[in-house]
């Protein structure tokens, strides 16, 4: 298993390595570089990077803020065409435009003075385990994947050998946007059966910790094992663990960090035969609005070794102001998970007694807990249900509506049927409870109601994990057909059934229905993979 304490990660300096494998010939070359190193190397090459006062790094990643699904691009080749969801995902490129790209990356990365290299790993057990190198130009890059990624041990770096995937990052020079196959100067091109991740005309660091993401989504399932864009967290006493599905902006990095628990991980997962398994080794928060009273363990964890994305600060005293919205409502903040207390390291644990799914709904009719069968779960595991949250993608100024299937729509490589199949078996098999919590509105659609109070949130959430709501008194929704909680301690009864937080009833029932009816409408496209084809299973 991978060492994480700091002592043991680097050593006496970076060990050297040749890049010639890889077509780039700069010598002036730094692997697995401590932090300090790279603060001091960001410092001094950086343009506008700064530490704040918390000891944080803060660097910036030029005109792209978010990622940028529409420029995503998959070779096809003949091993896995058979395998991808090909569509509005995953779409397709052809290899000599991949090579084209490929070229494009190899060429600017030969034109820097100094390259930074990442060897490291994802997955924590070891039986899924795969290697990754990542190659930048830039070292707040290399500290963030240096977070991201698992570190290993000086020892398991010596025996590093070829890495199974390498992501080139290039992203300071722009695709040719008259190359086929490319919509714009941004481009993030995967092989699969050359093991390579290529990245173009985007500084935004979420687009390698999202490759590495795309690739176990692969992978994975042709192992039979569920990889999830999930958070997860276990209960130190017993050491049952429960996962929060859903789309950033839904709050699985803010309700998984919890004191009252051992996290896990925050946003990417696995479940195999053993357990659940983190993928990754660090935790990336979005930071808007934080502050330390809401959310104290992320706020914490945002000290020296961590990495503040597009914040601005007060330029005497470099104090963060986390309200300041002027650079991207996408300010994020990626830390070690270690820094966060009462991490479970190895982070693995075992099959979760609870799965829940985290919606956004900006429409308000949604209720704040719903009991789910397991045909209900499929229905809307399939579904996806969720807003897209400001600033997560690039366009995005206000909540919208969406439907993303597995609540991780932009990282499936196989058709959702084929996680749904796999969630559904492990769910029987290890009589999983299914919760559907809404984080999103009460009171009425986004303008007219309020956001679920996060105190709220976390009482359930709390709740679900303390058993009291396993048989806590219910009744089922006409409209949508799924048993909503009545009672929870701590949460007012008319904010736990959602039309009676609603003044306007005809305007609620007249809204529900639609949401449902959109629900129904969404899911008739995947009725061909079977699966449930009503709204209560």
């Amino acid at each position: 298993m991978s060492g994480m304490t700091s002592s043991n990660l680097v050593g006496s300096g970076p060990s050297p390595i040749n890049l010639e494998s890889h077509g780039i010939t700069v010598k002036n070359v730094l692997r697995n570089a401590s932090p300090p190193r790279l603060y001091e190397e960001a410092i001094r090459y950086e343009r506008q990077t700064s530490i704040a006062d918390s000891g944080a790094l803060i660097a910036y990643s030029g005109d792209k803020t978010g990622r940028s699904p529409q420029d995503k691009r998959v070779v096809k080749e003949a091993a896995s065409v058979d395998d991808i969801w090909w569509g509005p995902v995953n779409f397709p490129l052809d290899s000599t435009t991949f090579s084209i790209n490929r070229e494009r990356a190899v060429d600017y990365l030969n034109t820097c003075e100094r390259l930074y290299v990442v060897d490291a790993f994802a997955g924590w057990d070891p039986k899924h385990q795969i290697k990754v190198r990542v190659i930048c130009s830039r070292p707040y890059h290399a500290l963030f994947m240096h977070t991201m990624l698992i570190r290993p041990t000086d020892q398991e770096l010596e025996s590093f050998g070829q890495p199974d995937f390498t992501i080139y990052n290039a992203g300071r020079f722009p695709a040719n946007r008259f190359t086929t196959g490319m919509t714009s100067t941004t481009s993030v091109d995967l092989s699969l059966e050359r093991g390579e991740v290529i990245i173009l005309g985007t500084e935004y660091a979420g687009e390698m910790k999202k490759g590495v993401f795309t690739i176990m989504n692969y992978l994975m399932p042709k192992r039979g094992v569920l990889s999830m864009h999930c958070s997860a967290t276990a209960c130190a006493t017993t050491g049952e663990s429960s996962v929060m599905f859903g789309l950033s902006g839904t709050g699985k990095t803010t309700l998984s960090a919890d004191p009252n628990r051992q996290l896990i991980g925050d946003d990417e997962h696995c479940w195999s035969d053993d357990g659940i398994f983190n993928i990754e080794g660090g935790c990336y928060a979005k930071a808007i609005y934080l502050s330390r009273e809401t959310e104290p363990e992320i706020f914490q964890a945002l000290r020296f070794g961590a990495v503040l994305e597009n914040v601005k600060f007060d330029d005497a005293h470099r104090h963060v102001d986390f309200n300041d919205t002027s650079v991207t409502q996408n300010t994020r903040g990626a830390y070690p998970i270690e820094y966060v207390t009462g991490a479970k390291i190895p982070c693995v644990a075992g099959h979760p007694k609870h799965v829940i799914f985290l919606t956004c709904d900006a429409f308000g009719v949604l209720p704040p807990v719903s009991r789910l069968t397991p045909e209900q779960a499929m229905f809307h595991f399939v579904n996806g249900y969720t807003a897209k949250v400001a600033g997560t993608e690039m366009g995005v100024k206000e909540p919208q509506a969406t439907f993303s299937p597995c609540f991780g729509g932009p990282f499936l490589m196989w058709h959702p049927k084929k996680y749904a199949e796999l969630l559904s078996s492990k769910i029987r098999e290890h009589h999983s409870q299914v919760w559907l919590v809404n984080t999103g509105w009460s009171g009425g659609a986004y303008g007219v109601g309020q956001r679920m109070p996060l105190k709220y949130t976390r009482r359930i959430i709390d709740a679900i994990h303390a058993g009291e709501l396993t048989n806590a008194p219910s009744l089922r929704d006409p409209i949508f057909g799924i048993e909503v909680i009545t009672a929870c301690k701590g949460v007012p009864e008319q904010v736990l059934i959602p039309k009676e937080a609603w003044q306007d009833k005809a305007a609620y029932e007249k809204t529900a229905k639609q949401l449902a009816q959109s629900f129904k409408d969404n899911h008739n496209q995947f009725e061909r993979g079977g699966g449930p084809t009503t709204m209560d299973g």
